[in-house]
């Protein structure tokens, strides 16, 4: 069971959205808000897993809100203003919801919050079950189907929102995972972080030219935060030139 709250200064958008957690059995609805400041009252008292959040409200508006919001719980948006995905997005957002909202869109955005809370639950137990360096291989959730992922098979990964993209020479897998808790399990001596969407296999690693790595018919940007880190783990000691033979 999650415990949620719907932030929306329009009344009858509240009920609406009250009316679709109501018909969800894994949600309970602990609380509804005309805007964010209510709903820092509201967490001294309740402990709250996933926010439907609309954005064009009084007092606050809900992308400045999760701005300073540290540590938020997962967040949905509902809004009426397709401009603001884009940066809900890069605030980790779980989901959009455009208005009108349909039940099936909420229902299938509800799912998602429950696979990921699910997740970090999962990964939160003492004895939950962690990657070791030692295995030569992990098991990732693909849809209904769990799929084998060998370490030396995996060319790169590709990380968007709350879901990564692993690409290994045998396909690409996607699966909801955090990219930052899938680097903390990859052996960083054969796993770099290129970008801040991007670890890479430095052993699959083809070549380097400019600000790009190239691993076959694959082109992974390196952003200019990494290019020094990747520059040096990736080529440094592996250099040979007229230097090192003179």
């Amino acid at each position: 069971m999650m415990n949620c709250v719907i932030i929306d200064d329009e009344p009858l958008a509240r009920e609406g959205l009250a009316s679709y957690v109501r018909e969800v059995d894994f949600l309970n609805l602990t609380g509804t808000c005309e805007n964010p400041l209510e709903l820092i009252k509201l967490l001294d008292h309740q402990s709250i897993d996933l926010i439907f959040l609309d954005i064009q409200m009084p007092k606050m508006n809900g992308i400045d809100f999760l701005k300073i919001m540290q540590k938020p719980p997962m967040v949905i948006i509902t809004t009426a203003y397709p401009s603001y995905a884009l940066e809900g997005f890069q605030l980790n957002v779980l989901d959009y919801l455009l208005k009108p909202i349909t039940f099936d869109r909420f229902f299938k955005s509800a799912n998602k919050a429950k696979d990921y809370h699910r997740l970090l639950n999962n990964s939160a137990q003492p004895g939950a079950p962690k990657i070791e360096a030692e295995e030569n291989y992990f098991f990732i959730k693909c849809g209904n189907k769990y799929e084998k992922i060998y370490f030396d098979e995996i060319l790169y990964v590709e990380g968007m929102q709350n879901y990564v993209t692993i690409f290994t020479t045998k396909g690409k897998y996607i699966t909801l995972l955090n990219l930052k808790s899938l680097e903390q399990n990859l052996d960083s001596k054969l796993f770099i972080r290129v970008h801040k969407s991007y670890i890479v296999s430095t052993n699959k690693i083809d070549g380097i030219e400019g600000n790009d790595i190239f691993i076959g018919q694959h082109r992974i940007p390196i952003s200019r935060n990494y290019r020094e880190q990747v520059i040096q783990q990736v080529v440094a000691n592996k250099l040979w030139d007229k230097i090192k033979f003179s």
